[in-house]
C-alpha cells in the first residue's frame, strides 16, 4: 500500500489544495473572511482532536507544542487570513494566485539559508520555469479584473507568501517529531490566535447561511483543513522543503481547470502552455541526480 501511495501523494495533494480556490469562491460572498476561517478552524480542531483521542495519539508538550502553534499561526492563520481578506476586498483571484505563486521561490531561498538544503543551477532553473508557467496561466485575466489591486491588498498577499514560506521552513526545522494527528489538530489552535484577534478587531462575525456557504464550509474543513493539510505535513516531513514547495506551481493550473469545469471560465492556449511549463518545472525539481534524489 505504501509503495502505491507514495508516488501518488504529490498529485493528490495538488488536486486537494487546488479545491481551496473553489471553496473560497463559494463561501466568501456570504461571510467575512476571518469570521469564516475561525469557524472553519474551530470545527477542524474538534474533529481532529476527537480522532486523535480515539486513536490514543500522544499530544505534543512544551517546546513541541509551542512550535506546532507557531506553524499553525503562520501556515493557516496569517497565510489564509491574508489571502481571503485580499480577495474579499477586491483583489482578483488570478492576481492573488500569482503573488502567492512566489512561495516556492521564497521557500527555496529560505531552505538553503536556514536548513542548508542544496540549491543547484538546475533547481533554480526549474523554479524560474514554474514561475513563468504560473504567469502564463493566470496572466490573461489581469487586465479585466484589476479594480481591487491596491497597495493594501498587494501587501496582504505578500504577507501571506512570507507567512506560508516561513511556516513551511519552521515546520521542517522544529516540528517534524510530533504526531501528525495531534500536531495537525494543535495547529488550528495556533491558527485561531491571529484569526480571532483580527475578527474581534475588524469584523462582526456575521455569516449568511445557505446551501452554498454550508457546502463551502464542509468542504474546506474536511478536504482542505484535514485531508490536504495532513498530506502537506507528511510531505514536508518526508522530503525537502523546496521540493514540496515546488508542487505549489501546479496549483494555479489545476485550480483553473476546476473553475473552468465548475464555473465555465475559459482557458486560452496561452494558459494551456503555462500549465505545461508548470508540469515541466515540477518534473525538473523532482528529478533524481545519480543514485540519490535531488533536493530542490
Amino acid at each position: 500500500m505504501a509503495s502505491f501511495f507514495v508516488p501518488l501523494a504529490p498529485i493528490v495533494f495538488v488536486c486537494l489544495w487546488a479545491t481551496g480556490f473553489v471553496g473560497a469562491r463559494l463561501g466568501m460572498p456570504y461571510a467575512e473572511p476571518a469570521s469564516f476561517l475561525a469557524l472553519r478552524y474551530a470545527i477542524a480542531f474538534v474533529l481532529l482532536a476527537l480522532f486523535a483521542l480515539a486513536m490514543g495519539a500522544k499530544w505534543p508538550r512544551g517546546r513541541d507544542a509551542f512550535h506546532t502553534l507557531v506553524v499553525g499561526a503562520l501556515v493557516h492563520g496569517v497565510y489564509l487570513g491574508m489571502v481571503f481578506w485580499a480577495v474579499r476586498n477586491g483583489m482578483p483571484g488570478g492576481v492573488s494566485a500569482i503573488i502567492v505563486g512566489l512561495q516556492p521561490l521564497l521557500s527555496a531561498i529560505l531552505a538553503g539559508a536556514w536548513l542548508k538544503e542544496p540549491i543547484t543551477h538546475r533547481h533554480w532553473g526549474s523554479l524560474a520555469i514554474g514561475m513563468a508557467g504560473v504567469l502564463l496561466v493566470l496572466g490573461p485575466g489581469l487586465d479585466a479584473n484589476d479594480s481591487g489591486i491596491t497597495p493594501v491588498t498587494i501587501a496582504a498577499c505578500l504577507l501571506a507568501v512570507i507567512a506560508i514560506a516561513t511556516g513551511t521552513i519552521y515546520q521542517k526545522r522544529f516540528a517534524t517529531t510530533t504526531d501528525l494527528r495531534t500536531g495537525t489538530a494543535l495547529q488550528y489552535i495556533g491558527a485561531l490566535i491571529p484569526t480571532l484577534a483580527f475578527a474581534f478587531a475588524f469584523e462582526s462575525f456575521q455569516i449568511t447561511w445557505n446551501g452554498q456557504s454550508l457546502f463551502a464550509l464542509a468542504w474546506l474543513v474536511t478536504v482542505l483543513s484535514i485531508s490536504a493539510v495532513f498530506l502537506l505535513m507528511w510531505l514536508i516531513r518526508e522530503g525537502s522543503v523546496a521540493r514540496v514547495s515546488s508542487l505549489f506551481f501546479l496549483v494555479p493550473a489545476v485550480a483553473s481547470l476546476m473553475t473552468w469545469y465548475l464555473f465555465g471560465e475559459t482557458l486560452v492556449p496561452l494558459q494551456l502552455a503555462g500549465m505545461v511549463l508548470c508540469a515541466t518545472a515540477v518534473a525538473l525539481a523532482a528529478r533524481k541526480s545519480g543514485t540519490a534524489a535531488a533536493k530542490v
